[in-house]
């Protein structure tokens, strides 16, 4: 008995020593849920569709503001405002919820509903263009390389896949974007699926219209899907004050279904070319992508622009006459710095700078000065300028007279690249070589042009022997139009290479010029080289 009231109290000793201590540990904080919730709602009275949404409640941590319904919400602090823009024109209700949450993840919400009246004004120009005089037919660019590509979001160009001519399958290619519009600032958007109203889905895409489906991966599919997607909505360019430009045709989509939803970033839009880049979200869950797209008019033919008669090229449009001392002209040239391992370089051993060591303007001439130097990890330097965003054309005559470096090793270039290069990569850009020449096969000139399907070694090529070509001043020449591309030295044709409406050559192009050194066409250098200089006493272009 005995021995059992010591075992309980020892029992008692260890509860009151366990309740004694309570008084260390911290108590949990009450869950309260929110009270008191109320929106206050801005709705902008210039019918642009901007409605500022202010959230208070009592006991709250933060807000979720939803915009749309199964939209993303905006989180949002106590206090704190969002604003948002509506592009679909109109006079309607547009319902916003706003959850509160407060403590433990307790919550209340509420749903208002905002009365707007929106219209989107878009500029006379740019309607012309998009939408013509009151309806316009846009079809893929199919027979330029890059028409359809797509790249990560890291990148401003389709470094994943950039599509040759023709090359997707044609229920792509039959397809019909249609803008319309009317007298009362009505813009309509329609997509005409066409044969069997079949349309091109990613693959990722599938399951969201056929979930019993098994796509393959990386294997997009023609399917009918007119029964479950939007393929008739508004639309309107939204000016984003940064520069760029939206083209929002709500959840309808841009022939190719991957975008999700139908807003994509205008890169180009003319008067015979609309080029966009659209981010998808797909289905599977794999991570975003860039999509890129190129369009023209149902009616266009890049051929007709000259009756298919030869162009005179008779007007001087472009020159640089290199006569004023110092740094290149700024308007006409900027520069590519560095030796060209992030993409642009051809296993070179220049490192390119702007220093007047290696490119300056003296007496009339620009030079660009190659030499041995260890400089910035590099064993030699040149200099590379480039026209890009400052001096771009598409066709003409172009003559640039110019005296050539020697040495083994070297490698000088005249040439022109597609102004479109970021976003249609090399080679469905297209490139155009008015003069090359490497210093171990001196006195010969090539003249080449570049293609998705003829490029780096199996480019297309023409050549000519020029004796005194690092010696005195010669005339190196592109005629260049939508049947063919001439090169020239010094006036006479020594090579001509075709053009088509397949071929990457019927669009803008700027100029670069630069001395490189080896390379996978510089090839050896010489041991005892140690400099050379390209000189250039003119470039000019006529149309």
């Amino acid at each position: 008995m005995i021995a059992m009231i010591k075992k309980y109290s020892w029992l008692m000793g260890i509860c009151f020593m366990l309740f004694s201590c309570q008084e260390d540990i911290p108590g949990l904080q009450p869950i309260v849920a929110p009270a008191n919730l109320s929106v206050d709602a801005a709705v902008a009275q210039d019918q642009s569709g901007v409605v500022t949404i202010t959230p208070s409640a009592e006991n709250v941590i933060t807000f979720q503001v939803f915009f749309t319904p199964g939209g993303d919400p905006v989180i949002l602090n106590p206090g704190d405002s969002a604003t948002f823009r509506y592009t679909r024109s109109g006079q309607y209700t547009q319902p916003i919820t706003v959850v509160a949450y407060g403590t433990g993840g307790i919550s209340s919400s509420t749903t208002i509903r905002v009365d707007l009246d929106v219209r989107l004004f878009i500029d006379e120009a740019t309607l012309q263009m998009i939408a013509g005089d009151g309806t316009k037919r846009w079809v893929w660019n199919k027979s330029e390389a890059g028409h359809f590509g797509v790249g990560p979001l890291t990148n401003n160009f389709p470094e994943f896949f950039s599509a040759g001519p023709d090359q997707l399958n044609p229920c792509l290619y039959d397809d019909v974007l249609v803008f319309s519009y009317d007298e009362n600032d009505n813009y309509s958007y329609s997509l005409e699926a066409g044969t069997d109203n079949l349309t091109f889905i990613n693959w990722t895409e599938v399951n969201r219209f056929f979930p019993d489906a098994s796509p393959q991966q990386f294997v997009d599919e023609c399917r009918d899907i007119t029964d479950q997607a939007s393929f008739a909505n508004s639309f309107v360019i939204i000016d984003n004050g940064d520069g760029t430009r939206t083209l929002d045709i709500g959840d309808s989509f841009l022939s190719y279904f991957a975008v999700i939803p139908g807003q994509y970033e205008i890169i180009e839009l003319s008067e015979n070319r609309l080029s966009v880049r659209g981010t998808s979200m797909p289905f599977n869950g794999d991570g975003p992508l860039y999509w890129y797209h190129t369009f023209v008019p149902e009616d266009f033919d890049p051929n007709a622009g000259n009756g298919g008669a030869e162009p005179p090229f008779d007007t001087l449009v472009f020159a640089d006459e290199f006569d004023m001392d110092g740094a290149p002209n700024p308007d006409n040239w900027g520069y590519d710095i560095g030796t060209g391992d992030n993409g642009w370089g051809n296993g070179e051993s220049q490192y390119y700078t702007d220093r007047p060591e290696n490119v300056i303007v003296e007496n009339g001439v620009l030079k660009i000065t190659a030499q041995a130097e260890s400089f910035m990890g590099s064993e030699y330097t040149s200099a590379r300028l480039l026209s890009y965003q400052k001096q771009e054309f598409q066709y003409g005559r172009i003559e640039i007279s110019a005296k050539l470096p020697t040495g083994g090793g070297t490698w000088p270039a005249l040439w022109m690249l597609g102004a479109d290069f970021e976003t249609n990569t090399w080679p469905a850009a297209g490139e155009i070589d008015i003069m090359e020449h490497v210093g171990n096969q001196q006195n010969t000139i090539h003249g080449s042009t570049h293609d998705p399907a003829n490029f780096a070694g199996n480019a297309r090529t023409v050549t000519t022997t020029v004796p005194t070509a690092s010696d005195e001043f010669h005339v190196y020449g592109v005629e260049w139009d939508a049947s063919e591309i001439k090169f020239s030295v010094d006036g006479t044709v020594y090579g001509t290479l075709e053009n088509n409406g397949s071929l990457p050559f019927n669009k803008d192009f700027f100029f670069i010029m630069n001395v490189a050194m080896g390379g996978n066409f510089g090839g050896a250098i010489d041991p005892a080289f140690t400099s050379s200089t390209m000189e250039v006493d003119y470039i000019r272009v006529y149309q």
